[in-house]
């Protein structure tokens, strides 16, 4: 199916509704960076989201390009997308993420981006124009990445409980406030440099498609790669806040000790990630290492029915925000 020539102020209104979606994932998954250090006292709500945002825009310096090219080439084939279809993807994906925010949920941003860009290229031209194995990977990893957050953080709270066994607890307490600091600022880092580049992906697609880059154009412009990271970094700043305390408080009750083993274990897992091109879910992640080390701590503590919860609106982000913006797209192709 041929796509008819975009042109400039369409390219122009797109890219300003995928930095507002990268706004929007900022905003949505604070959480993931902050919960845990605001949950347990260490930083004030304000001081933790300005450490946050400054750390997810570090994360443009230490970061290559690897998720970017897995959402921008290896998802869906790059000859597919229009402008159509870049419309119907943010739109089903902001969609999802507004009503996840509202119910409180922290569901992946990342994911409905994906499930966004695979709707639409299913209404324009079928499923033929998908690439299975880079979607397959990135639906393994909806599993994956908060299992293994999962064991990291239990592990690292099994390792650390009994290293101080020993040790007074508010002395425990007062060294991990300190490193809490470090473990919530390396978290941030990797959400950054994951969840940036998704949108980063997105953009690199429209470019090809308008002709404005190569097919084979071996990076985005510098510019798209900066107002990303910016957009992400000041979405973080204003957080949001219904999706902290579902993760901070609601799920089971962090000390600072929990809390730094929590963001280690899921820091260590972002950052693999990043390393090999692997558009994980820092939602996912930090959920999955806050059940860990409360299954450690307290596991009665923990409350096994919101994480019941938090599992459907995973399961549910890929298909969901795909049926939006099939809709949205069909939507788009009518009336445009």
């Amino acid at each position: 199916m041929e796509s008819a020539p975009i042109s400039l102020p369409v390219v122009v209104l797109l890219v300003a509704l995928a930095f507002a979606f990268d706004f929007m994932n900022g905003f949505h998954d604070a959480a993931n960076s902050i919960a845990t250090v605001v949950s347990t006292g260490v930083l004030k709500p304000r001081q933790a989201v300005l450490m946050a945002a400054l750390f997810n825009m570090v994360a443009l310096f230490i970061f290559q390009l690897h998720v970017a090219a897995t959402i921008g080439k290896g998802i869906v084939e790059p000859g597919a997308v229009d402008h159509h279809v870049v419309f119907g993807a943010l739109t089903g994906a902001i969609t999802w993420n507004v009503v996840t925010w509202w119910y409180g949920l922290p569901s992946s941003s990342s994911h409905a981006l994906i499930g966004g860009i695979i709707g639409a290229v299913v209404a324009k031209a079928g499923v033929g124009k998908l690439i299975g194995a880079g979607i397959w990977k990135t639906v393994v990893f909806i599993f994956v990445s908060p299992t293994l957050g999962f064991v990291l953080g239990a592990l690292m709270m099994v390792a650390i409980s009994w290293i101080f066994r020993r040790t007074a607890p508010l002395r425990v307490d007062r060294w991990f406030k300190r490193l809490q600091l470090v473990s919530a600022s390396l978290y941030s880092l990797g959400h950054g440099g994951n969840d940036a580049q998704k949108t980063i992906g997105i953009i690199w697609l429209l470019l090809i498609a308008a002709g404005v880059l190569a097919a084979d154009a071996k990076s985005p412009p510098a510019w798209v790669i900066i107002g990303c990271y910016l957009a992400i970094g000041l979405g973080t700043m204003f957080g949001g806040w219904r999706i902290v305390k579902t993760m901070g408080q609601r799920l089971t009750k962090l000390r600072p000790v929990g809390g730094f083993c929590a963001e280690t274990g899921g820091a260590l897992m972002l950052f693999t990630a990043n390393l090999f091109g692997i558009p994980v879910s820092t939602t996912h992640t930090i959920t999955g290492s806050i059940l860990g080390v409360g299954s450690v701590r307290n596991p009665s503590a923990t409350r096994w029915g919101l994480a019941g919860n938090i599992v459907w609106a995973w399961i549910f982000t890929i298909p969901a925000s795909a049926f939006i913006a099939a809709i949205s797209y069909w939507i788009s192709n009518a009336l445009l």
